[in-house]
């Protein structure tokens, strides 16, 4: 059998007051994961079922609202980081005094120069992500085709719709 969940005065008198403040159905389902149990009896599985959630989702809003005064979202942030963000800008400083002058800047070479400093092989989406987190985006040298005839192009401009006619 398993063991009955406990819980003090203050954290029913808590998930009373949720329940009656509840503006969602997740605050409701908190609320109820505690409740249920410690007023009405019922087991773990039994209060799944009327929650409409898993067995797992109750043992979760319970540990949330018993931690809820306890940090946040511990979930984000830069988990796996290669560099801090002060070593990735001393980085990106050698490459961006050569963009400053004009010179053209392509990824693979910022790419190679960073597996050199690591020692160690990283993916390119790495690479890309670094220079999108420091404010780097691409950005075309000329707006027009190279092969393009400007005089053709104006000359088709006056030429109107209706009354195209293939050349002879």
């Amino acid at each position: 059998m398993a063991r009955k969940a406990r819980f003090s005065d203050e954290e029913i008198a808590r998930a009373r007051t949720l329940r009656d403040k509840a503006t969602t159905a997740m605050d409701l389902r908190k609320a109820l994961s505690v409740l249920l149990p410690a007023e009405a009896g019922l087991d773990t599985g039994q209060t799944s079922e009327i929650l409409g959630t898993s067995v797992s989702t109750v043992f979760r809003n319970r540990h949330g609202f018993r931690h809820q005064d306890k940090r946040r979202n511990t979930w984000g942030g830069r988990r796996h980081y290669v560099m801090t963000v002060q070593e990735e800008q001393d980085f990106l400083r050698t490459w961006e005094a050569k963009a400053n002058e004009g010179g053209v800047l392509s990824v693979p070479p910022i790419h190679a120069a960073l597996v050199e400093r690591l020692g160690r092989t990283i993916p390119m989406s790495t690479t890309y992500r670094l220079l999108a987190r420091h404010g780097w985006r691409k950005v075309q040298p000329d707006t027009k085709h190279p092969k393009s005839k400007p005089e053709i192009q104006e000359e088709f401009k006056k030429t109107p719709l209706g009354l195209w006619r293939p050349l002879v």
